[in-house]
């Protein structure tokens, strides 16, 4: 059983080492190894922590806490990136899960309580992108009714181009 919370500065260290280990699992093959085996949760988490404090009231955090109160799942969203006006869609821009944990709803609850957030936070749209080849991130963000809009990017890792498809999904007027 698992409970959703606000993310605490306490946190940072579960949650970096949270998404080290997601991204080690989800991105083997997908992104070169050397990347993936230099990540590292205390370079993450320092980086994390010197800016969760300024983020607070443009990024909200969530985690899912197990009955020990450790973080299981984290997910982060706000305004979509570089866009400003008050009619900015919302983005998710990471969601993680204890490899292990993967398949148990932890992620549908997560992102569940994102789209709860969006009335109150007045986004009509939520985007994310999402790894070309990730077809098992895929397949999660259609069964929860987001849909690839054409957009496509790629982020460099060295000297390989790794692509990503941006994913929207409408917000029922409720935010659900």
């Amino acid at each position: 059983m698992v409970t959703l919370r606000d993310m605490h500065e306490d946190d940072i260290d579960a949650v970096s080492a949270l998404r080290v280990r997601g991204w080690q699992v989800a991105y083997a093959g997908l992104v070169p190894q050397d990347h993936l085996d230099g990540m590292s949760a205390e370079d993450d988490a320092r980086r994390r922590r010197a800016g969760f404090a300024s983020s607070r009231g443009s990024r909200w955090n969530l985690v899912a806490v197990d009955e020990d109160d450790v973080p299981v799942g984290w997910v982060c969203f706000g305004p979509y990136r570089g866009v400003t006006d008050a009619a900015a869609p919302g983005e998710v821009y990471a969601l993680y899960v204890e490899p292990g944990l993967i398949g148990r709803g932890i992620g549908r609850a997560l992102l569940r309580a994102v789209h709860q957030h969006a009335g109150a936070r007045q986004f009509a749209t939520f985007q994310l992108w999402v790894l070309r080849d990730n077809a098992r991130a895929r397949r999660f963000y259609a069964a929860a009714g987001y849909a690839a809009d054409g957009a496509v990017e790629s982020d460099m890792y060295g000297e390989t181009a790794v692509e990503e498809v941006r994913y929207r999904r409408a917000m029922e007027p409720r935010g659900l």
